[in-house]
């Protein structure tokens, strides 16, 4: 038994710019607060795991002064995730409303690998809800519903530590060995192969100036059979998953683009 599990945000699609940092503005915005992310500093904010942990940031003295916000730890708990659960709802709401179109492959190499027995997940810091709503969005309803979501506080602690990946191998029955995870960032890739998994990573636009030297496959994104760059198929998974543990990192040197290597398979 083998698994395809899926970070969400930046790999299924580019969900983070376009609807996330507006829906986390007009969250503060509703709830009084001085504050307005610019793609820059919503940059910096990726780097910490889980949009609830975000927001926490945010609580500076200076701006608990400024706002008249609670000190205490549990009304502060307390406010932090009513502005969560508004910004998730927010986040489902321009879902709904736009277009959101799926990252290049990702449908194409879920379908293959369902198609041939691989058990497939999506592995998140992202909130069950909001996840599932992207899930819809991208695969045919026939082919989400095969999809296992791990998500939001499932687990205590969040990428860039493991426990996501450890869960999520232990309850679709699979060894970490049989596995391969596809992410987008630095903490996620971390997370995957600390749990011993083979992680492809697809640059995202937030994401692309990371470090990915751990990644057995780094490419600009899956790709469609009729797209400009290379193709990921399922055997070209099987080939990473045969090789040794030492050898799955990426290589120097290919056409690639600024992403790095690829397999020598891939077609383009």
């Amino acid at each position: 038994m083998r698994a395809l599990v899926f970070d969400c945000d930046g790999v299924l699609a580019e969900t983070e710019g376009a609807l996330h940092l507006p829906a986390f503005n007009e969250a503060f915005a509703e709830f009084g607060l001085t504050v307005e992310w610019t793609p820059t500093r919503y940059a910096q904010r990726l780097l910490i795991g889980g949009g609830k942990e975000r927001i926490a940031s945010l609580f500076t003295p200076e701006l608990v002064a400024a706002n008249g916000l609670p000190t205490g730890p549990e009304e502060r708990r307390e406010l932090i995730a009513a502005i969560h659960a508004r910004k998730t709802a927010l986040f489902e709401l321009a879902l709904e409303r736009g277009n959101l179109a799926p990252r290049p492959g990702v449908a194409r190499l879920a379908r293959e690998a369902h198609a041939n027995g691989w058990r497939l997940a999506v592995a998140s810091t992202s909130t069950e809800p909001a996840v599932r709503a992207v899930i819809g969005r991208v695969f045919e309803p026939s082919l989400a519903a095969e999809i296992a979501v791990f998500a939001g506080d499932v687990v205590a602690a969040k990428k860039p530590d493991p426990a996501i990946y450890q869960l999520a191998i232990s309850t679709l029955g699979v060894a970490a060995a049989d596995t391969i995870a596809v992410e987008d960032s630095r903490n996620g890739l971390l997370a995957a192969v600390g749990a011993g998994l083979t992680c492809v990573v697809t640059p995202s636009e937030y994401t692309a100036g990371e470090e990915f030297g751990e990644a057995a496959l780094l490419i600009a994104d899956l790709g469609e059979s009729d797209g400009p760059t290379p193709c990921v198929r399922l055997a070209d998974l099987e080939e990473l998953l045969a090789q040794p543990a030492a050898q799955r990192r990426q290589r120097p040197g290919d056409e690639a683009g600024p992403f790095g290597s690829h397999l020598s398979s891939l077609e383009p």
